[in-house]
């Protein structure tokens, strides 16, 4: 349900209406029930649609909260709520993880420091990294780092993590019926550096990891300048874009596909999206 003090009770309750009876069944809300009957009058969603579909109660101390109300408790409660979620898929009684918005402040504040979902999934399921893939009929794009700083993210670009994040978007395009994805890596730099003038980065990192994925077989291609690399993926020349930090790849899928783009959780043994 993410934060009960957030837009998330309400985002499930139009979602769960929006849905045909039939395919409501099998839907589980991990979260409050109280906090998710009072979005429901809000969204004038029916308690009979609520009633189609199973809810998972977890108490948390201060929840409910006030709509709109940064709070700590919300923070305890999103955290308890996707541990639960862990817990249920990893035992095979739920099939994927679907997760409403959170807010790290409260998330934080509450003594749980993760720097959103992926950061907390990939320590929950016990994985050394995860990655974030934005998915979209036209543009997809996985992250060699996400939320962090800029100074930090350009430090996180090495040969290694590239590689990895080149892997990691490879055997989920493969797993999903797609073995020979076209991949595009884009540069760190503008014009990816210039050879040199603005930065070596491009040259010296992202190149000889896009090298060694080659080197596996993989259809891979880059570095290519991220001013029109997202152009050419959005009309057709590849199906997944590399990107080297979070607003590069983050920027162009909202402006193509805010309102359709699915946040994919790689690299987990569990399925999430959001």
């Amino acid at each position: 349900m993410g934060d009960p003090a957030g837009v998330g009770p309400e985002v499930i309750c139009k979602a769960i209406a929006a849905l045909p009876a039939e395919e409501r069944e099998g839907i589980v809300v991990i979260g409050d029930q109280e906090t998710l009957l009072r979005a429901a009058g809000v969204c004038g969603v029916t308690p009979e649609v609520l009633a189609s579909v199973s809810i998972e109660d977890v108490t948390t101390p201060g929840v409910p909260l006030p709509f709109g109300k940064l709070d700590k408790a919300g923070g305890e409660a999103c955290f308890r709520y996707i541990k639960r979620a862990v817990e249920m898929a990893q035992a095979n009684e739920i099939g994927c993880i679907v997760t409403a918005p959170i807010s790290k402040e409260a998330l934080n504040a509450a003594g749980h420091i993760y720097d959103g979902h992926t950061g907390m999934l990939t320590v929950l399921t016990g994985q050394k990294a995860a990655f974030m893939l934005l998915a979209d009929d036209r543009l997809n794009a996985i992250h060699v780092s996400t939320h962090v700083s800029l100074k930090d993210a350009i430090g996180r670009v090495t040969v290694e993590r590239v590689l990895a994040t080149i892997r990691a978007g490879h055997k989920h395009f493969a797993r999903v019926g797609k073995p020979k994805p076209r991949i595009a890596v884009a540069g760190l730099n503008p014009h990816c550096g210039e050879n040199g003038l603005f930065g070596d980065e491009d040259d010296k990192v992202i190149a000889p990891a896009v090298a060694l994925a080659k080197a596996e077989g993989i259809n891979a291609v880059g570095p290519i300048s991220a001013d029109t690399l997202y152009y050419r993926a959005y009309n057709g020349a590849f199906d997944l874009v590399v990107s080297q930090y979070h607003d590069q790849g983050h920027i162009p899928m909202k402006l193509v596909a805010f309102d359709t783009a699915v946040n994919v959780s790689i690299g987990l043994p569990i399925d999430r999206v959001s």
